[in-house]
């Protein structure tokens, strides 16, 4: 070390160093959506040549990790890190290793906090992008350039983890400059693509909320009469849904602005568990309207001999309506030749016509009163409800029919776009 100054870097004068990384990961312990980071422990390994350490010799010279207070070594830093810290049990995990040729091992064992951005819109199908990006801090690229030493071979471990959640389908690695107002910097990226595992979520929130949609429509085989019984079943479904929804949301930032996927599917439960409950109070006030269903069936025939009887008196105005105007418009009789007295009747008087016309004129808008009425009266007996359990009927097939569909529709969309 004789002559050896640590804050000059090697070849000062000569061109930038340059310096090659390789990481080993050790673990990643946690990911957490509500912090948007993970927490990882990787050896760190970089290698750089210091035409100063050469010495005459065929094997390595493995060194003191306090030794390199006394050696020039880069200034790396983890970008996106949060909190980090070096182990130091029962030293500090560093490694030193010299070899004859001057170049210099240097290893790191680390855990850090790193930050990753994530998009949950899909959750929990939901796949995520991290990165782990080295960069000098004092040294720009004219003074070192970063390199991986073994391209995508760099970083090794990830086919041997296990994470709790999440499976790593991808990683590799990336070169780049990080530039800045104090110019521009060497920059590694790792980066590595996470697949959320399911199988949890469908047993955990999945499984429970579509049974109880079904539980819900269990009231649909109960008579209208046990109000108690069915007013039970959808209150109680309409609760548990509820806290459902507040439960799956406590794993999540409060604070998020996506709609996730999970919260769409619940809310899709909740709306038809809800809706078994207002398929009951429809029912029950229909039922109140008319008890039985042989009210119900005179009520409809009542109207249908009304729509006959009214049918009758618009055609019976109508053709007086057509009578009168025919007579208005025929010719008036010649008297006969032979001088014989004329036995018909006289031709009206100026004030005859008027007389006709307005009975036809009253006769047209009360014909025309009666067909608004008819239109209303078909209107209401279309919304009439002719025997409430007719509902009950209808909404065994509708319900799961509607859900069935909804859920073919969500599945596709969220897996396969």
């Amino acid at each position: 070390m004789k002559g050896y100054n640590k804050y000059l870097r090697p070849f000062f004068d000569n061109g930038p160093v340059t310096v090659g990384m390789s990481l080993d990961i050790a673990s990643i312990d946690t990911i957490s959506e509500i912090n948007m980071d993970y927490t990882a422990t990787i050896f760190l390994r970089q290698r750089w040549t210091d035409e100063r350490l050469v010495f005459d010799g065929n094997k390595s010279l493995s060194l003191d990790g306090r030794l390199v207070e006394l050696l020039w070594v880069p200034d790396t830093f983890i970008v996106d890190s949060k909190k980090s810290f070096l182990h130091d049990i029962t030293v500090e995990n560093r490694l030193i290793r010299i070899f004859p040729n001057g170049t210099v091992l240097y290893a790191l064992r680390i855990t850090t906090t790193v930050a990753c951005n994530m998009d949950l819109t899909k959750y929990p199908m939901d796949k995520q992008t991290c990165t782990l990006q080295l960069e000098s801090w004092g040294y720009n690229v004219n003074d070192v350039m970063f390199y991986w030493a073994r391209g995508n071979d760099s970083v090794s471990g990830l086919d041997t983890l296990r994470l709790a959640q999440y499976t790593i389908e991808d990683h590799y690695t990336s070169e780049s400059e990080a530039v800045y107002e104090t110019g521009n910097y060497p920059k590694l990226i790792f980066h590595f693509e996470l697949k959320r595992s399911i199988l949890y979520f469908i047993l955990e929130t999945y499984v429970p909320s579509s049974l109880l949609v079904v539980l819900s429509w269990v009231s649909f085989w109960i008579s209208q009469s046990s109000v108690p019984a069915r007013i039970c079943i959808g209150v109680t479904t309409v609760l548990t849904m509820t806290t459902l929804m507040m439960g799956a949301r406590t794993s999540l930032p409060n604070a998020n602005c996506f709609i996730k996927a999970i919260d769409v599917y619940l809310g899709i439960c909740f709306s038809f568990i809800f809706g078994a409950l207002i398929e009951y109070a429809v029912a029950h006030f229909c039922t109140l309207h008319h008890p039985d269903c042989n009210s119900a069936l005179m009520y409809g025939h009542h109207m249908h001999e009304c729509e006959e009887e009214m049918n009758g008196i618009v055609t019976t105005i109508a053709s007086n309506s057509l009578r009168l105007k025919r007579r208005k418009e025929s010719p008036a009789p010649t008297p006969p030749a032979g001088g014989e007295p004329d036995l018909a009747p006289s031709s009206p008087t100026p004030s005859e016509p008027k007389t006709a016309e307005a009975p036809a004129e009253l006769f047209s808008r009360c014909a025309k009163n009666i067909s608004v009425l008819r239109k209303i009266l078909k209107s209401i007996n279309c919304c009439h409800v002719e025997n409430p359990h007719y509902i009950d009927n209808y909404s065994r097939l509708t319900f799961p029919l509607s859900f069935v569909i909804v859920n073919l529709l969500y599945w596709t969309y969220y897996l396969y776009f």
